[in-house]
């Protein structure tokens, strides 16, 4: 097929167009802008016929620009102009207003009712009680690690796991400032403890830290990429440190490992993280300091004793089903049990991933937690252990199905994002975030200004604690921890609803166990807990 001259037609119109302005300058000494503008597109419809990589501006000098930059403010035209008040892409307008609407001291009441439609399937609710209660306080708080040496008091609501690197110095000081305000914990996530966690002033205190140690170890590796014994406890022992989290997996790709470029690598990342600067800095996919569900409860045993009796467990998304009940028939065969279980949501969170990851990989969190909650209530472990829960919490509602559902405590990584001014561009992975908040540029991250942002961050969290408070005394309760699935009512359909207790499978205490009386179990664990292992995770042949 001929090439046809009608694609490059605005170049064609261009060219005309500075021929003809200039004439006209010359002839009457006037029109010189037009000449300048004229000239200006015409070299940049050159430039774009002549340049090799884009095929698009190749065959559409000019033009193609235009598309271009309406691709990249697709997102801000889909927020701003097009989205449903509750379309939750990942997080809808009502979601994020509610958050910002906090985070300000604002007035976050809405008039004239519900814009959800509650005849929808999928549509849940709390059923309140005729007797409310008389909640005394909003400060509800748990304790993780009981009996052990250093237990914790922890809020129900926490600050998930998200690394320095990922996000901004700025973002990081103005969350672990809000921690300490609201006196809740701060996951570092795996980039390890930054000086951006630290106190800036030497006799001051920071934020409680959830310290998050990955398959790169970073923070307490050797240069070869193994876990540091020493470096561990010098970082562990620190009075600021009051969990230790070893992380299996994370929901936003869980089973993936990654890559952070060399060129990433700054100087001030490399120092938290224990790499050397430019190189490109690697996140395994799995561990290598144990390779078997018993090697995952010493390794946890083992940085238990190593931090002086700090509560110590795990965080996970939930992928095969026998490999967590590997981990549960490891606790029963060796004694030796994680203070905490964080479950990770397949949902996705802060983390740039593969969209197949993103969208296919992974447990949701709803399921996920229930098979956590259960293998530990059929082994009889669950009062001693605590588990917290991760995604897509934002809400003083989300809070409360999710404790409702097994959950002790909860976390959020993108509500505190939005807390910090996040405006959901999506373009964290890119370093251009618009609001400061997820990127390395130190220009972009001025915008955030941290004394400000510290105090929404704790604004954020008090508020809503104080609206879960409602929502307890509301159902006629004292505390969160009271809580269970049949507060919970989901519609099915347009003329059917149920009770999540009847719709989630609970299993009975110690149904697992291999003295127990024969009951009926869910079908996961009929079929995977006999051929799980403690020896290893992957299934009995």
């Amino acid at each position: 097929m001929q090439d046809s001259p009608l694609r490059y037609l605005t170049l064609i119109i261009v060219a005309f167009v500075f021929v003809l302005s200039l004439t006209i300058a010359l002839l009457t000494h006037g029109g010189w802008w037009l000449v300048l503008l004229s000239g200006a597109l015409t070299g940049v419809g050159i430039a774009d016929y002549l340049q090799p990589k884009r095929a698009i501006l190749r065959n559409y000098p000019i033009l193609a620009h235009f598309r271009f930059f309406f691709e990249m403010i697709r997102p801000e035209i889909r927020q701003y102009l097009l989205e449903e008040d509750t379309e939750q892409n990942p997080f809808s307008r009502n979601q994020r207003s509610i958050v910002y609407q906090r985070a300000k001291q604002v007035l976050d009441k809405r008039p004239f009712g519900t814009q959800l439609d509650v005849y929808q399937a999928g549509y849940e609710w709390v059923n309140h009680s005729i007797a409310p209660a008389k909640v005394q306080h909003h400060d509800f708080r748990i304790v993780i690690g009981a009996g052990r040496a250093q237990p914790y008091s922890a809020s129900v609501f926490n600050i998930s796991a998200m690394s320095f690197g990922a996000l901004s110095a700025n973002a990081i000081r103005a969350l672990n400032q809000g921690a300490k305000k609201g006196k809740f914990m701060h996951d570092t996530g795996e980039g390890s403890i930054s000086r951006y966690h630290r106190p800036e002033q030497p006799d001051d205190s920071g934020g409680d830290l959830v310290w998050e140690i990955a398959s790169g170890y970073f923070g307490c590796r050797n240069p070869d990429g193994s876990f540091c014994e020493e470096k561990f406890v010098e970082n562990a022992t620190g009075a600021q440190v009051k969990l230790i989290e070893v992380k299996l997996s994370q929901g936003a790709k869980p089973g993936h490992g990654g890559v952070l470029p060399g060129a990433k690598v700054s100087a001030e990342i490399a120092a938290a993280r224990g790499v050397p600067p430019g190189v490109d800095c690697v996140s395994p996919a799995a561990h290598s300091a144990f390779d078997s569900p018993v090697g995952l409860l010493q390794f946890v045993d083992r940085l238990r004793n190593l931090s002086g009796g700090k509560p110590t467990g795990f965080k996970l998304a939930i992928g095969h089903p026998w490999e967590f009940f590997g981990i549960v028939k490891a606790m029963l065969q060796t004694g030796i049990l994680p203070d905490f279980i964080v479950v990770d949501g397949g949902e996705g969170g802060t983390g740039a991933a593969p969209v197949e990851f993103t969208d296919h990989v992974g447990m949701p969190l709803q399921e996920a937690l229930l098979l956590v909650h259960n293998a530990l209530v059929g082994a009889n472990l669950r009062s001693k252990i605590k588990i917290g829960a991760s995604g897509k919490i934002v809400t003083a509602f989300d809070i409360v199905r999710t404790l409702a559902f097994g959950a002790d405590w909860c976390n959020s990584a993108r509500g505190f994002m939005f807390a910090l001014g996040c405006i959901q561009s999506q373009s964290c992975h890119t370093g251009k975030c618009p609001t400061g908040v997820a990127t390395q540029d130190k220009l972009r991250q001025r915008a955030l200004v941290v004394p400000d942002k510290a105090e929404r961050v704790a604004h954020f969290h008090e508020n809503t604690l104080k609206a879960l408070a409602e929502l307890i005394a509301a159902v006629g309760l004292q505390h969160p921890s009271e809580l269970r699935p049949h507060h919970v009512v989901r519609r099915l359909s347009p003329n059917r609803v149920a009770l999540a207790s009847a719709l989630l499978e609970y299993i009975d205490a110690g149904a697992l166990l291999a003295n127990a009386v024969p009951v009926h179990l869910p079908e996961v664990f009929k079929k995977y807990w006999p051929l799980a292992r403690a020896e290893s995770f992957h299934l009995i042949q």
